[in-house]
């Protein structure tokens, strides 16, 4: 059986500031958790930036620049850079420009257009630190992820000029079927790796069934041997999820993107602790954990030179 890879995904852009303290805000914080994360057992890191005087999600390429070269002086961790970006302000040519400009190993490539939202979350919270916090995730009501075909034409060709491996983002069913077309028409390249990414309102709720149902269509879409997965479950289901995707023979993804908690009521102090604590389950599943020089030759990642 393969190793096991993890993924840590650091701050995101789903999250804000006054719901936890823990939240990384600053490229310092953020590489620091991505370095932390990497000793606890993390492979990859999923990295977001965010402005570091008030933690809104940002877009600011010289924010990953920074992050990124601190990173590679501290740990072998894979960066994973993501292009999501804001399809509502954003050019194609802003979303991909962590990609065009730093050429990461891995980054986010979505699988299609969906509704993402957030808004939910703001009769939860009862006080916020930041004025721009509140719009923010009441504007997401009326958001969609946009993610046309042309858009993941124009993806791929900048993907495959920078030599970018993508890691595909599947919040929906049909997503799977649209990156078969992106292999069959050699815009991708196979085995292609995919992230599922269960329990954002929009996508598909963040159940085992869903995983289960979820893997099966993607083997018999794509080809068993013609992809590699790993999941998401956002909020509370973040380590049910993991278990499941353990005990499936896949990957997993943690992090304080994805869920503030460690446990019930517990808030997750760092991302590291939420690896380790998956690293504990894989353990327990006799589960070997890859490292990043492992899990780039199970992607299929092309060596490069050292701090490239």
């Amino acid at each position: 059986m393969r190793k096991t890879i993890i993924t840590a995904a650091i701050t995101g852009a789903i999250h804000i500031p006054s719901q936890t303290e823990y939240l990384p805000i600053t490229p310092d914080e953020i590489a620091d958790e991505a370095i932390r994360a990497c000793a606890a057992g993390a492979a990859v890191a999923h990295i977001h930036v965010r402005n570091p005087e008030n933690g809104k999600p940002s877009a600011d390429i010289e924010l990953f620049a920074q992050i990124c070269e601190k990173v590679k002086k501290n740990c072998d961790i894979i960066l994973c850079l993501t292009t999501g970006g804001d399809p509502t302000t954003m050019t194609l040519e802003q979303r991909l420009k962590p990609v065009t400009s730093l050429k990461p190993e891995l980054a986010s490539f979505n699988g299609g257009s969906f509704n993402f939202a957030l808004h939910p979350l703001a009769e939860k919270i009862k006080e916020y630190r930041f004025d721009w916090e509140k719009a923010y995730i009441l504007g997401t009501e009326n958001n969609i992820h946009v993610n046309t075909f042309q858009s993941m034409r124009m993806y791929a060709e900048a993907f495959n000029e920078a030599g970018t491996k993508p890691e595909f983002e599947v919040y929906d069913m049909g997503q799977i079927n649209n990156i078969r077309y992106l292999v069959d028409s050699g815009q991708v390249k196979g085995p292609v790796y995919i992230q599922f990414v269960l329990g954002i309102l929009g996508g598909m709720q963040a159940t085992v069934e869903n995983l289960v149902h979820l893997v099966d269509m993607a083997e018999k879409t794509l080809g068993r041997d013609n992809f590699i997965w790993s999941v998401v479950g956002a909020g509370k289901q973040q380590m049910l999820l993991g278990a499941a995707a353990l005990a499936m023979g896949g990957n997993v993804r943690v992090g304080l993107e994805d869920s503030i908690w460690l446990s019930k009521g517990v808030k997750a102090k760092s991302n590291a602790e939420q690896v380790e604590k998956i690293v504990r389950i894989a353990k327990e599943l006799s589960k070997e954990i890859a490292t990043p020089d492992e899990a780039r030759e199970i992607l299929g990642i092309a060596a490069r030179s050292k701090g490239e």
